[in-house]
């Protein structure tokens, strides 16, 4: 039961039901009978939270031995945050409402690195020192995952143990030794824990004049933290009886992974290369999966969410037998982004039969000369067609994902761009009135590259604050056309999140600088505070524009060369090479590349 306190807060903030618990689906156990208790920790809002399925599928598998109980907190929106201060009561789960102090362990999923500033509030507000050298015997063992912690330097004083790769296993790994050294020195407990694959303790390492990050002397640390699969998708965990919130989420409905990893190789992407080697859930387990979420919650949607979801091996056949299972109760099958050459007939028909919101494309860059830098393998021709197929197929509303400031962009393809989108409009005004749907709607959104870790990009600085604004000012006045309209993302987050994704120890200062200015919910622009961000650097004597925009020497070591995905950086420099000379790579799916994946002896490798 809630206490008065917490009743009189909930009182007076805009939505409580994000912070009480008890929804559907909700796990309850009795927390005295537990083992290990593990908060899992989402840095964002709660809406955000209970829409990432990583933390969905990671809170069905911790939860499944019986003496651990995993339970849920976000971060509180600065209303919740003020009556949490102004009471002197201590952040908390939804389950059982417990402080996190109290846990044993609180693992955090990071997927952004603009919510590290969350983190920090949360550690705060939970009674959790900061600094993982200011801990005691006493407190949790704090745990970060998620692809931000590939490069785990700007977050190395913060946590105590960094989960590389994915979660399912290891975590239940580190959760069977923690009941070992329950009560016992942490410090032991650390050492061990990093001998386990894919647990990387920054405190046992240390970071040398030249860059290189080592295991101290006598640590007994690995010199190189490999990353963790789960290679067998249909053994793994995964939610068939998700948790339906009391209020709209982001992605309210239910979703089903279809394979991890992608084959393409977009020489930009992170995901395409860290989630190496490419795995499929087989139709079976994807149709048993479906049945039951479908049981247990009465959502009407379903969402098939991987990386490049076109390229599932039958498609078109697990469509139709979605549709076949779940069309009785009006269930729609949604598709999120597609790629322009996975998108055909039979896709357009199955789309159609459920409702027309609109479809999503990214053709990522205007000009074949840069979609050949990038290694995206599609060309202007496949997206006219799909924007055909579309438009005849009762669609009036596309969206359509570019980047700004990629490796090696001229004027020249910025101008492609903008020619490119007006001849996907004149597609629409080609086909005959009364056989096209009204309204076009051409929605245009363009990113600004942020070059991350373990990419073939990785060498690459962000272009600067001003060629950004040159850039989006251009496509401003280049898209101007009725039925297009023309968004972009803000060029100062982008250039913050650079900073903390290919930044090294430099950034950790710079960070809990900001987080002492009041800094929370970056990813947010109402909330952002860009000044208090630069006054940060400057307190800690860190330059911005030397971490964002200065390109990474070839021979010099990396933050995160210490840290293995399995992708070798000898295949990222030969990409490298290759995206300067403007050559392709082919598809993993035609030919193997020698990327290196096939180390983890998994997925489509072998």
């Amino acid at each position: 039961m809630v206490n008065e306190t917490l009743e009189r807060i909930l009182r007076r903030v805009e939505k409580p039901s994000r912070y009480t618990g008890g929804e559907l689906n909700m796990t309850v156990k009795d927390p005295s009978r537990m083992a290990v208790r593990f908060a899992l920790a989402f840095p964002d809002l709660y809406e955000v939270g209970m829409s990432h399925l990583g933390s969905k599928i990671l809170y069905e598998a911790m939860n499944s031995p019986e003496d651990v109980y995993c339970e849920r907190v976000y971060a509180p929106w600065p209303d919740m945050e003020k009556q949490l201060r102004d009471n002197e009561m201590k952040l908390f789960s939804l389950e059982t409402h417990t402080p996190l102090c109290a846990f044993d362990m609180v693992g955090f999923s990071l997927s952004y690195e603009m919510s590290y500033t969350n983190m920090l509030n949360m550690m705060d507000l939970g009674g959790i020192p900061l600094r993982s050298a200011n801990r005691t015997d006493e407190h949790p063992i704090v745990v970060a995952g998620g692809p931000c912690v590939y490069n785990p330097q700007p977050l190395a004083p913060f946590v105590d143990i960094c989960i590389i790769g994915e979660g399912e296993e290891v975590n239940l790994e580190l959760i069977e030794l923690y009941k070992e050294y329950k009560g016992l020195a942490r410090q032991a407990f650390l050492k061990r824990a990093a001998k386990i694959e894919g647990v990387y303790v920054p405190a046992l390492y240390e970071t040398l004049e030249d860059g290189r990050v080592v295991p101290k002397k006598g640590s007994g640390a690995p010199e190189v933290v490999r990353k963790r699969i789960v290679a067998d998708l249909d053994k793994a965990a995964y939610p068939t009886a998700p948790i339906v919130p009391f209020l709209g989420i982001v992605h309210d409905r239910m979703m089903m992974e279809v394979f991890r990893a992608c084959t393409r190789g977009c020489r930009f992407c992170q995901a395409g290369m860290i989630y190496r080697p490419l795995r499929e859930k087989s139709m079976e387990r994807i149709l048993e999966i479906a049945k039951a979420q479908a049981d247990a919650t009465g959502y009407e949607e379903i969402s098939l969410t991987s990386l490049s979801t076109g390229d599932y091996s039958n498609l078109n056949e697990l469509e139709d037998k979605l549709e076949e299972l779940l069309g009785c109760r009006r269930v729609a099958v949604s598709l999120p982004s597609l790629r322009i050459d996975s998108f055909g007939e039979d896709m357009a028909r199955h789309s159609s039969n459920v409702r027309k919101t609109g479809l999503t494309f990214a053709p990522e860059a205007g000009s074949q000369r840069l979609r050949d830098v990038i290694n995206k393998n599609v060309t202007e021709e496949d997206l006219l067609r799909c924007a055909r197929i579309a438009f005849e197929n009762g669609y009036s509303h596309i969206k359509l994902y570019f980047m700004i400031g990629l490796p090696t962009e001229t004027q020249e393809d910025l101008q492609a761009l903008a020619d490119l989108v007006n001849k996907v409009a004149d597609v629409y005004y080609s086909i005959e009135k009364s056989k096209r749907a009204p309204g076009l709607r051409i929605v245009v959104s363009t990113a600004t590259f942020v070059p991350k870790p373990d990419t073939p990009f990785q060498w690459c600085g962000q272009i600067t604050q001003e060629e950004i604004f040159q850039k989006q000012e251009f496509l401003r006045g280049a898209l101007r056309r009725r039925g297009v309209s023309y968004s972009w993302h803000a060029s100062k987050v982008s250039q913050l999140e650079t900073c903390f994704a290919v930044g090294g120890d430099e950034m950790a200062d710079v960070l809990e600088a900001a987080y002492l200015r009041g800094c929370r919910f970056d990813g947010w622009d109402d909330h952002f505070k860009y000044d208090s961000w630069m006054q940060a650097f400057d307190d800690c004597g860190v330059n911005v524009t030397d971490v964002a925009n200065k390109p990474r020497d070839i021979d010099a070591p990396l933050p995160w060369d210490h840290i293995d995905c399995g992708v070798t950086k000898e295949f990222m420099l030969r990409e490298w090479n290759k995206a300067q000379a403007e050559q392709t790579t082919r598809d993993c799916r035609q030919g193997c590349n020698a990327c290196g994946a096939d180390c983890f002896k998994a997925g489509w490798c072998v």
